[in-house]
């Protein structure tokens, strides 16, 4: 939890890299700290270092990032550490250091020794800053997305509903007209999967259980329409773990075959085959294409939803296949799940 507020946190990642870079160039074997005033001449020394590293970055570094002149930024960074090692040597050497006798080696009293320094300090400050910035923007610009996608979501989820209540009102009045003793059966039926939808619908996910079984009683409502002329196979695998999947995702796939599977008078079929392998879910649907099919009213919002919603909720993690052969038309769907 600490390293994450400091991740996310600017002011927390401003101090602990003042501390860190403190520690790391002034407390060493030649700038040893043992009294008050030891510590007073060792963040002065700092301070000077941290000063470079701070105009560099709110006065120089801009001229690479927003300008994009890197040949002027390396030119004014040259000249910025020329001045600041004359500075850094003149400072050390005559004031803060002069009579410390940990201070003697030869090439510690060298400008060139101080230019490392001072660009030691640069890359340590800079690096760390901009990296943690970095994380900051692309944290942000995720978050942003995620919000995008997720209004984009609740778009494609409000068109959904009304789509699948107008399937589902329709293949009810179909049973109905052939089936009218059976009425007051189908609508509680139907009654119980508006259910399902109204309380999963706002959901990210749920346990994939559920949604087969909300799938199985629909496929039970379209065999009470179009059962005694359509050959229906579908045979669900009966353990599913404990994965979860977005709500409403297959059920546009199932419609649309019974939809265009079914509307003609002659014998059809739609064979539907779910089934998992490890965490990855597998949908298959063939169904049958009529020769001398009856008109059917398809706006194809559904279809279109469905899918947009996939590249949403499962980028890199989903494939689909819808093609026609023949007389039959194919899809095979396969989503990577997690528990």
């Amino acid at each position: 939890m600490a390293s994450k507020s400091i991740l996310e946190n600017k002011w927390l990642q401003e101090i602990s890299i003042l501390v860190f870079s403190f520690l790391l160039f002034t407390v060493n074997d030649w700038i040893l700290i043992t009294s008050w005033k030891s510590f007073f001449t060792g963040s002065v020394y700092f301070f000077i270092l941290y000063s470079h590293a701070q105009i560099n970055r709110f006065f120089v570094l801009p001229v690479l990032l927003r300008e994009h002149k890197p040949h002027l930024y390396l030119l004014l960074t040259a000249a910025l550490l020329f001045v600041f090692s004359i500075l850094l040597y003149e400072v050390s050497t005559e004031i803060l250091y002069k009579n410390c006798f940990l201070y003697k080696s030869s090439y510690q009293k060298t400008y060139h020794f101080q230019l490392g320094t001072l660009a030691g300090t640069l890359l340590c400050i800079l690096g760390s800053i901009q990296i943690l910035e970095h994380y900051r923007e692309q944290k942000k610009k995720t978050n942003k997305e995620l919000l995008h996608n997720q209004a984009q979501l609740n778009v494609l989820r409000a068109q959904l509903n009304p789509h699948f209540l107008f399937n589902t009102f329709n293949t009810l009045y179909g049973v109905s007209l052939q089936y009218p003793e059976r009425s007051s059966e189908l609508i509680m039926q139907v009654s119980q999967m508006m259910r399902y939808q109204v309380e999963n619908n706002t959901k990210e996910f749920i346990p994939l259980d559920d949604e087969i079984d909300f799938i199985s009683s629909y496929i039970e409502l379209e065999r009470e329409r179009v059962g005694y002329r359509c050959q229906i196979d579908y045979n669900p695998q009966l353990e599913y773990g404990h994965y979860k999947i977005a709500p409403m995702l297959l059920i546009t796939f199932i419609e649309n075959a019974f939809k265009h599977g079914t509307c003609a008078i002659e014998d059809c079929f739609v064979h539907i085959d779910i089934h998992m392998e490890g965490n990855v879910l597998h949908l298959g649907i063939r169904n049958s294409i009529p020769e001398k099919k009856k008109k059917v009213i398809s706006t194809k919002v559904g279809l279109r939803n469905t899918i947009e919603s996939l590249k949403i909720i499962y980028p890199e993690k989903h494939h689909l296949d819808c093609f026609a052969s023949g007389s039959t038309y194919t899809v095979n769907l396969e989503v990577e799940l997690s528990a």
